[in-house]
């Protein structure tokens, strides 16, 4: 392999280069539809991944639950997170009922509810902020800047997190997490891409590499329908790829004996 070519290679070949011997797959449970969107690019990642370490016609053994996103976004916006919680709660409960080994939350602002999930299920949740911190880790990076909803990026269950695992996190000024926040879901989360909002979190993540941030995390799982790596010379982090693609990881993993 020509030197740097191993840099090129995608996370998931070139942390685990060598396929192991084919075994029973564990079966994904994703909750999704926060949007949909986003949740798409979660089946596709998936996928992807399984396809490329087992060959063949090997593709991830899931289940999906999509919710319907508009009551929840009403009960984030009114506070109301104990009963957003007991709803996607319910939804894990049903994925383990059919079968699921593991489950995946398709968003990064509705891990608020983590533990609530956690609680009514005797199966893992993937948390999607450590998927991410370890990531962030390996290209050994420690000062990071973070975008998403303004839920994300100002609570402790997302900022504090990422900083138990030793992360120094920057985030917008206000102004321009309230930017950030409108964009989300008056566009992203209804599939509409507009180039004067890529402009304007070019330019936002732009001021948190100026501040000090060695990467950005796009904390929000629609924004990498917005911003791609390469876009900025620090390193972008799409939440949504690297959760999908530690998920996919996982379901190959041996069972324990």
């Amino acid at each position: 392999m020509r030197a740097g070519a191993a840099d090129r290679m995608p996370f998931y070949l070139r942390t685990h280069a060598t396929t192991c011997s084919i075994q029973p797959m564990k079966t994904i449970g994703l909750i999704g539809g926060m949007s949909w969107e986003s949740t798409v690019s979660y089946y596709e990642a998936i996928k992807r991944v399984i396809a490329a370490r087992l060959g063949g016609l090997h593709s991830a053994e899931l289940l999906l639950y999509s919710v319907d996103f508009e009551p929840i976004e009403r009960l984030q916006r009114e506070d109301r997170w104990d009963e957003a919680g007991a709803l996607l709660a319910d939804a894990a409960g049903r994925l383990a009922g059919a079968g699921a080994d593991f489950v995946v939350l398709c968003t990064n602002t509705m891990h608020r509810v983590a533990p609530q999930i956690e609680a009514a299920v005797d199966i893992p949740l993937l948390h999607i902020a450590d998927a991410t911190a370890e990531r962030v880790h390996a290209a050994g990076i420690r000062r990071i800047g973070l975008l998403g909803t303004r839920f994300t990026m100002e609570q402790e269950f997302y900022r504090g997190r990422l900083a138990q695992s030793g992360l120094d996190v920057l985030v917008p000024e206000r102004e321009d997490r309230e930017r950030v926040h409108r964009v989300i879901y008056d566009e992203l989360c209804r599939g509409s891409i507009d180039a004067g909002s890529r402009s304007e979190y070019l330019r936002i993540a732009g001021s948190l590499a100026e501040a000090g941030a060695e990467g950005v995390i796009l904390g929000c799982t629609e924004i990498g329908m917005l911003l791609q790596d390469g876009d900025l010379r620090v390193p972008f982090f799409d939440t949504a790829q690297i959760h999908a693609e530690t998920a996919a990881l996982r379901a190959l993993e041996p069972a324990p004996r």
